[in-house]
């Protein structure tokens, strides 16, 4: 990230929703409610499975970490988007979107390699049992959490590095709410093939290996299921990985639609769209498919409540 721009632009102006000016209140109260509830869920749910010993296992363990990213990813875009309903004008320094951009990177890297560790502890759980506590040792799920941290560190860092390197000339005006890789790519007046060449490696080894990993972890799980003769054992086995197939699915399909254009009329608009939701709807329903979805979270809850009451 020390690499020298000679750019001649010093901020960007985030247009977001500003060609709807009617639209700029409701809007602000919109997103001020969704974010109160994303820190507000996912703080809990952190601070159930830090205060019930029956929900330290290797599970929950993902899940805390899963809920402190939500916040933090939350935190990096949505603060400078209220301001942006407010204001007249949106202004975002050279250093200041660099930044956002860096930490947008790690985040969602970050999310995507924690979502492939709990597909792999689901599959050790479900198919290997009596092997589960020992497969799945502290250190172990110690590791799987260091390398997503330092793998979501990595490709931050060539994603914002690459990034610093071009060019950017007259144009400022970023048609988002945020710094993202494809709007920047698009004023830039340099070469951005390198870039490109970057981020679809990067991008495609996380999504290819991320995918292969979680999809493979779930042909053996729905093997072994099939194999259980009790109506109450697939009924349990679906019940401990229905909240992370809801989960995932919504990380990857919105991702999809974010960066999938269906034509050049529409793309800006339903890219606006399909990015607000990914960016702040899945972190506000994390929370909520595991809450609801999960019986030791609602047990953590219970008991919870009885003690603050008492």
């Amino acid at each position: 990230m020390a690499v020298e721009n000679d750019s001649f632009v010093t901020e960007f102006i985030l247009m977001g929703f500003k060609d709807q000016p009617e639209l700029q209140l409701p809007l602000f109260f919109l997103f001020l409610v969704n974010y109160v509830v994303t820190v507000v869920g996912n703080w809990s749910l952190i601070n159930l499975i830090c205060l019930n010993s029956h929900l330290h296992t290797p599970m929950y363990f993902f899940l805390f970490n899963l809920s402190l990213i939500d916040i933090c990813y939350s935190s990096v875009f949505t603060p400078k988007m209220l301001t942006g309903f407010i204001s007249e004008s949106n202004f975002i320094s050279f250093k200041g979107c660099m930044t956002q951009l860096f930490f947008f990177c790690f985040f969602v890297n970050a999310e995507c390699y924690v979502l492939t560790a709990m597909a792999y502890d689901r599959y050790v759980a479900i198919c290997k049992p009596l092997l589960y506590m020992a497969t799945m040792s502290p250190q172990m799920c110690s590791m799987l959490m260091s390398g997503s941290y330092v793998m979501g560190f990595a490709g931050a860092m060539v994603h914002t590095g690459c990034m610093m390197r071009l060019i950017f000339c007259d144009s400022n005006i970023i048609n988002r709410y945020m710094c993202d890789i494809f709007p920047l790519l698009q004023l830039s007046c340099s070469s951005t093939y390198v870039n490109e060449l970057v981020m679809s490696g990067i991008v495609g080894t996380i999504v290819v290996v991320s995918g292969l990993i979680i999809f493979i972890s779930y042909v053996l799980i729905i093997f072994n299921i099939l194999h259980i003769s009790s109506t109450k054992g697939w009924f349990k086995a679906f019940s401990t990985c229905g909240s992370h197939i809801i989960t995932v699915s919504l990380f990857y399909v919105c991702g999809l639609l974010t960066h999938v254009k269906s034509s050049p009329a529409g793309s800006v608009a339903q890219g606006k769209v399909f990015s607000v939701f990914c960016t702040n709807v899945v972190p506000m329903l994390n929370p909520l498919i595991y809450s609801l979805r999960n019986k030791d979270v609602k047990l953590a809850m219970k008991e919870t409540l009885k003690r603050i009451i008492n």
